[in-house]
């Protein structure tokens, strides 16, 4: 019975016990439940609170699906990149599985429950930051110039990054071309990175050095002074020479002992150059500087390279109207005069005889080392024709040649190749007075003449047409004695008289007051055109080419003889003195 009982209570104590052991393992199951809900809150938001968006984070590269990098940032999810934002210049990629990269969360998560990371905007964020960290600690940032926009030029730094055209060097250029592609240390004038802005500066680098590099020229800087330089710019007059940190002009006219049109002739710019200081004021820190200085002067010892009458080999280097410049060495020029290019030919202008660059012979004429001037000639290479011609035409030559030239003054014929002789208006004839040649020759007509003379010095050749026959006036006092009765013919009226004509190209002058015994007024109502007189020669000037005849004194010893004829005619004669005046008169008066 006992043992019924005790049984009995085993059996509820047994029951007792596995339903408190029930109780207890739900209490413990929901204590549980609980535990892990808190876990797993926590854990939520210790990832909400490590990954944001907008944040650059740290992930690992553990897969690479199609076009995507998978990238484990310690989220609840993993995230894409694109694999374009890995790869290289070449097109391959620069990561690898396990490799640790940081990229910038763009979204928690997409329609797919992924992150959206970017690797290409945690670069640039980063770029700002950096730039944000060299801006603050003024420091300078290595970029390179893309293009020209407006105002000035885009810079990679990294990031797009604007410099202004007035900041590219230390003046302002406008060929802001050659820039592009270029790279370059800029400083940073302003910065702003919530609107992306940065402004850049390469001329206040420039000016800093240039600073501290003038400060060191001015040191060395003296008149004398043998410095390096470098072409900065050229001008019309001149090239200007960065010495460092200080500018010096090289003028035209010191660049070389030669002739220099243009200073780009001699030097470009960017040409590194040695140069000597002619002049510098410390007040105006102006620098006159010379480049030819720095070779001997060829003028020094020109005289003994080229005294007078040298031949010499020189360079055609310009004309000008009057002749032309030869340059027989670098800084030693002549000049040939036109006269002297040709013995022959009338040289109107040099570029009829010789061209720029043109190789020549030449002589020299004379030398001043004082004045830096030669005088040269070029027909002096070749012998003298004028010479020659003097051999060949003495004086009384008989020639045959076509006329050239007709002018005012006389005829040119040609005798040599380039050599004409002047027949002088003077020399056409003995009788005609010539006024215009063109009224008698024309131009290739063949004449003769003969040679009067030839002036080598002054290259003069004259000729004679009227020298081929004899002077109708050497004798013509032999011919018409002085009270020589002639016929004459009226061929001129003037106011003091009339002039007649007694033989072929001789004429004769009856002055007013010897046309009549009569006072005349006009000696137009005594005499008429084309008739003919009887006169007495009075005067005879053959060297002057001048004959005096006089009707009146004709006259006046006709009416003596036929006086003289009365007195031994007849006495019986009816004729009276009176009625023979008369009749001398009236025949005197009629014609």
């Amino acid at each position: 019975m006992s043992i019924g009982i005790s049984s009995a209570r085993g059996v509820a104590f047994v029951a007792v016990a596995i339903l408190f052991s029930f109780l207890l393992l739900e209490t413990v199951m929901a204590q549980e439940m609980e535990s892990f809900e808190a876990l797993l809150a926590e854990f939520e938001q210790a990832q909400t609170s490590v990954v944001r968006e907008g944040e650059i984070v740290s992930g690992k590269v553990v897969d690479f699906v199609g076009d995507f990098v998978v990238v484990d940032i310690g989220y609840k999810s993993e995230g894409q990149v694109p694999k374009d934002e890995f790869k290289g210049p070449d097109g391959e990629l620069t990561v690898k599985i396990g490799d640790t990269v940081d990229v910038y969360v763009e979204a928690t998560e997409n329609e797919n429950g992924l992150c959206v990371l970017s690797k290409k905007e945690a670069d640039k964020l980063m770029i700002w930051e950096e730039i944000a960290k060299i801006a603050e600690r003024d420091e300078t940032v290595e970029g390179t110039i893309m293009s020209r926009v407006k105002g000035g030029l885009a810079v990679d730094i990294g990031v797009r990054a604007f410099l202004p055209g007035s900041q590219v060097e230390l003046r302002p250029t406008r060929n802001l071309d050659k820039f592009i592609n270029q790279k370059y240390r800029f400083k940073i004038i302003k910065f702003n990175k919530k609107r992306g802005n940065i402004v850049l500066s390469r001329r206040a680098l420039l000016e800093k050095e240039r600073a501290v590099l003038k400060e060191q020229t001015l040191e060395r800087l003296h008149e004398g002074a043998i410095l390096d330089g470098v072409v900065k710019n050229i001008t019309e007059y001149g090239a200007f020479v960065d010495l460092g940190g200080i500018d010096g002009l090289l003028h035209i006219t010191d660049m070389s002992w030669g002739r220099v049109t243009h200073p780009n002739e001699v030097v470009q710019i960017g040409d590194e150059i040695k140069v000597k200081v002619l002049k510098f004021t410390p007040e105006n820190e102006r620098v006159s500087l010379g480049y030819k200085q720095l070779a001997p002067d060829p003028w020094v010892h020109a005289a003994e390279r080229y005294p007078t009458g040298v031949r010499a080999l020189g360079r055609v280097v310009s004309l000008i109207d009057y002749g032309a410049f030869v340059e027989l060495e670098e800084g030693i020029e002549g000049l040939i005069h036109i006269s002297e290019m040709s013995w022959t030919r009338r040289v109107k202008h040099p570029s009829r005889v010789v061209n720029v660059n043109d190789v020549i012979d030449v002589v020299v004429l004379s030398l001043d080392t004082e004045a830096k001037k030669i005088s040269l000639g070029m027909k002096q290479t070749e012998p003298n024709p004028w010479e020659i011609l003097e051999e060949k035409y003495p004086v009384g030559t008989i020639i045959k040649g076509k006329i050239r030239n007709i002018t005012d003054f006389g005829l040119f014929i040609g005798v040599e190749d380039g050599i004409d002789g002047l027949v002088h208006v003077s020399d056409i004839s003995w009788t005609q007075k010539v006024r215009n040649p063109n009224e008698i020759y024309k131009k290739g007509d063949e004449v003769e003449a003969v040679v009067l003379n030839i002036d080598v010095a002054n290259e003069r050749f004259s000729l004679g047409i009227k020298q081929l026959t004899s002077d109708p006036w050497d004798k013509l006092q032999e011919r018409y004695p002085l009270g020589s009765v002639v016929d004459c013919k009226i061929t001129k009226i003037t106011e003091f008289g009339a002039f007649a004509s007694i033989e072929e190209g001789v004429e004769g002058l009856i002055h007013i007051s010897e046309l009549s015994r009569d006072h005349v007024e006009d000696p137009s109502l005594v005499v008429k055109i084309g008739e003919t007189h009887k006169a007495e020669v009075i005067s005879v000037d053959s060297a002057e080419r001048k004959i005096a005849l006089s009707i009146k004194q004709f006259v006046r010893n006709s009416e003596n003889g036929r006086l003289r004829q009365y007195s031994d005619n007849d006495a019986s004669s009816t004729a009276h003195l009176g009625d023979l005046l008369q009749d001398k008169l009236s025949d005197f008066e009629n014609k």
